[in-house]
């Protein structure tokens, strides 16, 4: 009962700063969605470049929460609930656990585990690369074919910095990312 009330309680709190999240981060992505647009990937320290060999074929803006849940002596680790946008606004995916992404056109991808990551920001969750599980990746639609998926410019989305008040306690943290998806150049 008590989170069930606590996630009632939280996503009626997030709802006005959602809006206004996904009106400033849509109003700052021209940098990145020139780079999107002339398939280029963006500037990533080296530990999570992606190999020669693979190309931009999608950028999307992640809007949404990184869901904690305490286990009695710490939070538990990270799962994603976010949305993906286009350079025009447009809803494109949905992201969740695996990690996961599934497209409206119809296509999934799913990130393997563990990904390589690099903080890059101390006030907010690390850059990553994955690469596709190619088992798990399918469909036809924009994630069709994907090899790597990086999460770069993130903001928000940490562990919260005090400790739960009962096991089960869930804490949904505001984050942003952009998300590049590759493949294969020809």
């Amino acid at each position: 009962m008590k989170t069930t009330i606590a996630l009632k309680t939280k996503w009626i709190r997030t709802g006005s700063w959602l809006r206004a999240l996904v009106g400033l981060a849509l109003a700052t992505t021209s940098v990145t969605s020139v780079l999107a647009e002339d398939n280029r990937a963006p500037e990533v320290p080296t530990e999570i470049v992606v190999p020669e060999g693979n190309k931009v074929h999608f950028h999307g803006l992640g809007i949404g929460v990184q869901i904690y849940t305490w286990n009695g002596s710490s939070w538990g680790p990270a799962v994603p609930r976010a949305t993906l946008f286009d350079n025009d606004g447009n809803i494109v995916a949905d992201h969740f656990a695996g990690p996961t992404w599934k497209s409206n056109s119809g296509s999934e991808v799913v990130g393997a585990l563990p990904p390589r990551a690099v903080i890059v920001d101390t006030n907010a969750i690390p850059w990553l690369r994955l690469a596709a599980d190619e088992s798990r990746t399918h469909g036809p639609g924009v994630f069709a074919e994907t090899t790597f998926i990086q999460r770069v410019n993130t903001t928000g989305g940490k562990t919260p910095s005090t400790n739960g008040t009962f096991v089960g306690q869930v804490a949904a943290v505001p984050y942003t990312a952009d998300y590049f998806f590759f493949r294969q150049s020809n």
